[in-house]
């Protein structure tokens, strides 16, 4: 179904293009980001053994956020792109990546087959052509069972209830970044395509230890914000 977030835009805050969103973003991205969002996410996956990868990339690294909790589980060598070059200068100051690219993470131009493990955070939800994502995390990873990738995105329930991807500026403005919505059955549509299987998923409730901590998530409580999919090669 996947469809433009415009149609459902319930706040209708001032929209940037995907690059220039991010641009404006980076300063303050990380002290924005709620780790509850999607790194307590990829902590419940069971079925990806994150110490034993050899070779991951991580498709839309942003500022490393997520490559810093890839290296905390024991990953050897990690690959990043991402087509921002804000987002990039600043995942590159951790000093965690062993390559950084600037490359459209649908065509990322890395070598077929190098990766044991594909991850993606909080992107596919920016993307028009949700296949060809998974389509380019197929061609980077091993052909064989143990290929992997790993795919974190903001809910569409929020999406379809006019919620944006947004941040505020300094001076107070909400900031949107267009979005697309991807139903979950898009996702499992085209990632069959790619050859993919779903093996594991979890979803991300606004729950009552994270409105006590932000209160004004109380209208959101007990809904779905985020979701992870863990998928395997055929």
């Amino acid at each position: 179904m996947s469809e433009p977030f415009r149609i459902y835009d319930a706040r209708h805050y001032r929209t940037l293009a995907v690059e220039a969103g991010y641009a404006a973003w980076a300063p303050s991205y990380d002290a924005m980001m709620d780790p509850r969002i999607d790194l307590a996410l990829l902590e419940r996956v069971e079925s990806v053994a994150w110490q034993r990868l050899t070779n991951v990339i991580e498709l839309g690294c942003g500022t490393g956020r997520t490559g810093a909790w890839l290296r905390g589980q024991g990953v050897a060598s990690l690959d990043g792109v991402d087509r921002s070059a804000d987002m990039l200068e600043r995942a590159a100051s951790r000093g965690i990546y062993d390559r950084l690219v600037r490359a459209d993470v649908t065509a990322s131009t890395l070598t077929t087959g190098a990766y044991d493990l594909a991850i993606s955070s909080l992107v596919a939800c920016h993307l028009p052509d949700l296949g060809a994502l998974y389509a380019e995390a197929a061609r980077l990873t091993s052909p064989n069972p143990d290929g992997r990738f790993v795919l974190l995105d903001y809910h569409p329930f929020f999406l379809l209830n006019g919620i944006p991807t947004h941040f505020p500026t300094a001076d107070g403005e909400q900031i949107a970044i267009e979005n697309t919505v991807h139903l979950m059955s898009d996702h499992v549509r085209v990632a069959g395509r790619a050859g993919w299987v779903l093996v594991e998923m979890h979803e991300r409730l606004i729950d009552p230890e994270w409105v006590a901590a932000q209160p004004n998530l109380e209208r959101h409580a007990n809904r779905p914000v985020s979701f992870v999919m863990v998928w395997q090669r055929r």
